[in-house]
């Protein structure tokens, strides 16, 4: 399980779902589709129509992954942080009910505007 709390991802970089498809496709369930996925140094995670999936690569090899579902059903808050002059990264906070505050930071291109239209069809 992913450390959320205290865990700090390296700054997530937007990358072709097709290159992560082969191991997030098995684990969606029927009607859910992968939209977008953000690759930090090893971890993934991934937005589908239903949750993200965090995918934290474990061991030397890379051959052991915790995949950790976060349902957009459970989110009660969301805060999203453009990037800015001086600070070049955009933030992403979502509050789940019986989780807590999940934060994702992502490069300064990122297109947080379309991300928080997809978070907000979700969750609102």
């Amino acid at each position: 399980m992913i450390d959320f709390q205290n865990a700090s991802y390296v700054k997530l970089g937007r990358i072709d779902y097709g290159q992560v498809a082969a191991q997030i496709d098995p684990l969606l369930i029927e009607g859910e589709q992968g939209y977008l996925a953000f690759r930090g140094m090893r971890d993934y995670i991934v937005f589908t129509s239903k949750r993200i999936i965090a995918v934290n690569i474990q061991g030397i090899t890379g051959k052991k992954k915790d995949y950790t579902s976060l349902p957009f059903a459970k989110v009660q808050a969301f805060s999203l942080e453009t990037a800015g002059t001086f600070d070049l990264d955009a933030e992403l906070e979502l509050w789940f009910s019986g989780l807590g505050r999940v934060r994702f930071e992502f490069k300064g291109n990122t297109d947080v505007a379309y991300l928080n239209r997809l978070i907000a069809h979700h969750v609102l």
